[in-house]
């Protein structure tokens, strides 16, 4: 069983676990989404937000309070009106799960929990088991564009530079620095010169690489598989980290652990947490003043890649988008200065010749 597989049977135990908490005609929702090919991991947080809805809704309405959320008949659905919609959306702002941490949303989040509840209220008012259908009447909550955060190549050069050096690290740090080198420059070089996703580059296994095509086997969000191409910078450290490191760390790595690409030092797969760790360590040891996390470094690939070719499909296509739309918003900042040059260099066409 591959690493894909792993986590999709992972995903479904917790959902089913999930089901035992929400209402009992939860189950036909979710077996629909089953039916669509839905991520077992986009189920996983449809079920997460939808048990948030009916938290509310028993911290609201007296009739629901005492009763097991797993007994909240479908006729709740119905009572529901779009200003309860907007109060649950405020609520979002600031709420207390049951073991009494805080959690807060912003436009982002709440976009993510009504899509989810509008998910399923389509779904049963489609099907007739419900007559009204509150948040169809609601508007998503405005995103506040966000300026897109990259390196730049100095920065790359710093940033790579100190995984190299393991300058500016604690002691306890370069202790674990000196038995990982190789791996993490791998790992940072397969990040900004690829702009694979942080799960797809865990996930990789031995087999996905060829450094014959120069190409990897990266499983897509929704299950879809993708061969995804690298430079020779690349190439050298995936090499040097399967020559020098690797087969130390192999010779104890634990069962359904040995075909994974990237091992840790409990010689287990790497997981997407920990990679997120190293990237937060190694930005602050070359002293670089942004938040830069995995999903940064992809930034920084597409924005490269965009810059050098201006081909917004190619962009999309190598980030793995399903919607060049969603690579359009992303890369818009780029396109507006691409704008100003061209208005700089209209300018030209009035200047006389000397």
């Amino acid at each position: 069983m591959d690493y894909v597989e792993r986590i999709n049977l992972e995903n479904k135990r917790k959902l089913q676990g999930l089901l035992k908490e929400l209402p009992k005609f939860c189950g036909d929702f979710f077996r629909y989404l089953d039916t669509r090919n839905t991520a077992s991991r986009t189920r996983l947080s449809y079920g997460y937000d939808i048990r948030i809805f009916f938290e509310f809704i028993q911290e609201n309405n007296p009739m629901y309070a005492k009763m097991s959320m797993h007994d909240i008949p479908i006729s709740v659905l119905d009572e529901m009106t779009p200003v309860d919609i907007e109060e649950y959306l405020a609520y979002l702002s600031y709420y207390e799960k049951k073991d009494g941490q805080a959690v807060t949303n912003g436009e982002k989040g709440k976009s993510r929990k009504l899509s989810a509840i509008r998910t399923m209220y389509n779904y049963y008012f489609k099907k007739e088991f419900i007559t009204t259908n509150a948040p169809s009447m609601i508007e998503t909550p405005k995103k506040h564009k966000e300026n897109i955060i990259r390196l730049d190549k100095d920065e790359v050069a710093e940033l790579i530079s100190a995984v190299e050096n393991g300058s500016s690290l604690t002691a306890r740090q370069l202790a674990s620095h000196q038995k990982t080198k190789y791996r993490d420059i791998a790992i940072m070089t397969l990040l900004l010169g690829t702009g694979i996703r942080v799960s797809e580059c865990v996930g990789l296994d031995l087999n996905d690489v060829s450094f014959k095509n120069y190409g990897l086997r990266v499983v897509r969000k929704g299950g879809n598989e993708s061969m995804v191409y690298f430079g020779e910078e690349v190439s050298n450290a995936l090499l040097d980290y399967l020559e020098m490191e690797r087969p130390l760390l192999a010779e104890k790595a634990l069962p359904e652990h040995e075909n994974a690409l990237f091992l840790s030092l409990k010689y287990s797969r790497l997981t997407t947490r920990a990679v997120e760790k190293l990237v937060k360590k190694y930005t602050g040891a070359a002293k670089i003043n942004k938040k830069i996390t995995p999903h940064k470094l992809r930034s920084t690939y597409g924005t490269n890649l965009y810059k050098e070719t201006g081909d917004i499909y190619l962009v999309a296509d190598a980030l793995g988008h399903k919607s060049v739309e969603t690579t359009r918003q992303h890369y818009a900042a780029i396109d507006d200065d691409r704008r100003r040059l061209a208005g700089k260099f209209s300018g030209s066409i009035f200047q006389e010749d000397s």
